[in-house]
């Protein structure tokens, strides 16, 4: 058995895998740049030798003769629930296909906080970055620009977008479960939606909800729009406090975690769901096809856009034209699940009645 080499640091450099491959450190490390140069035997020899002395490759100090560093960042506002699992998860696992790494930062809907982690990516010589929504500070765009990175914003779409973008249409999503309920008969319904403020994707519901209202000529008694940040424990709190007053017939939620919180709350009240409250979400994250009921919700892709945008990515950071734009739309679906019913005939809406279309 080959006795291992080690550096005097401890660390195996590829001076130790040459060594023991019986090459030149030269050849090494064409081999872990471009392996295609290097003949399969002599290839199998060094790989043989790396996997021996645990070597692994340093890929920041490959940078000084690379300009790719193997890693691509990605931003978002929240790690601290199910929001952005899905879409982590996605994207992480196409870099690995891709023989790349994520960097991965939030920053709690702060966007001065973000413009710090972006420039502390710059410095880690980044290949890429991705961020949640097209808001945030114009410093941090212009740093991204000035240094030529790729750059993509998920999650969301916008016409005339400021960045490339990959995402879901959030207005419409909102229009489709607001309608979802009008057709059901609901005419008194509550939204709680977070603030809008630095939040393209909540400015984008709440706009698509307000005007699903007001097309069907609903009024909206300011009562009945509540701000709620996407927490279930504060969304089941405000829940609680509105149906221990006006109970609506319906509530369309900002998102899946927020309607979560509503479902908690309208069973400690001792409701019958959906018969004396329907219930609506955005996003149909993990658990809520699983929860009683299983939530009424519109399915915003994660997945396929975690999957996407990393793709992207690799292939802008490898052109030399990192600011080409390939937007995409990517679909969203009305899953009907059993949150969701008709309203009791003898319910009496805090707004003026509007009789129900056939």
């Amino acid at each position: 058995m080959n006795k291992r080499v080690r550096s005097k640091k401890g660390a195996p450099g590829i001076v130790e895998v040459a060594h023991l491959a019986g090459v030149s450190p030269a050849t090494v490390s064409r081999y872990f740049n471009s392996p295609s140069v290097v003949k399969p035997q002599t290839r199998e020899l060094i790989c043989a030798a790396a996997e021996q002395l645990g070597y692994i490759r340093n890929r920041v100090a490959g940078t000084m003769h690379n300009r790719f560093s193997g890693t691509i960042g990605l931003v978002v506002p929240t790690i601290n629930n199910a929001i952005f699992s899905e879409l982590i998860e996605a994207f992480s696992n196409q870099l690995r296909l891709h023989d790349r790494t994520m960097l991965i930062a939030s920053h709690n809907y702060d966007l001065q906080l973000e413009t710090t982690i972006i420039k502390s990516l710059l410095e880690r010589r980044i290949d890429g970055v991705a961020l949640v929504g097209q808001d945030h500070e114009k410093s941090a765009i212009a740093m991204l620009r000035a240094r030529n990175v790729p750059v993509l914003a998920l999650w969301g779409c916008q016409q005339d977008a400021e960045l490339p973008f990959i995402g879901a249409d959030n207005k419409e999503a909102a229009i489709k479960v607001t309608q979802h309920l009008i057709d059901l008969g609901h005419r008194d319904i509550a939204f709680l939606f977070p603030d809008t403020v630095n939040n393209d994707r909540a400015r984008d519901r709440q706009a698509g909800a307000m005007e699903t209202m007001q097309v069907n000529g609903l009024p909206l008694p300011k009562s009945r729009l509540i701000r709620c940040s996407y927490n279930l424990a504060e969304a089941k709190t405000l829940a609680l406090q509105m149906l221990a007053q006006k109970k609506p017939t319906a509530i369309v939620c900002g998102n899946d975690i927020i309607a979560h919180g509503v479902i908690y709350a309208a069973q400690q009240s001792g409701l019958s769901l959906p018969e004396q409250l329907s219930i609506v979400g955005i996003g149909d994250f993990p658990g809520s096809a699983e929860i009683s009921p299983g939530l009424t919700t519109v399915r915003i892709p994660a997945k396929r856009i975690g999957q996407l945008a990393a793709a992207n990515l690799v292939e802008r950071s490898e052109s030399e034209h990192a600011e080409f734009s390939l937007d995409q739309v990517i679909a969203t679906n009305l899953i009907v699940r059993q949150s969701t019913t008709e309203p009791l005939k003898n319910h009496v809406s805090i707004g003026n009645s509007v009789p129900a279309t056939s």
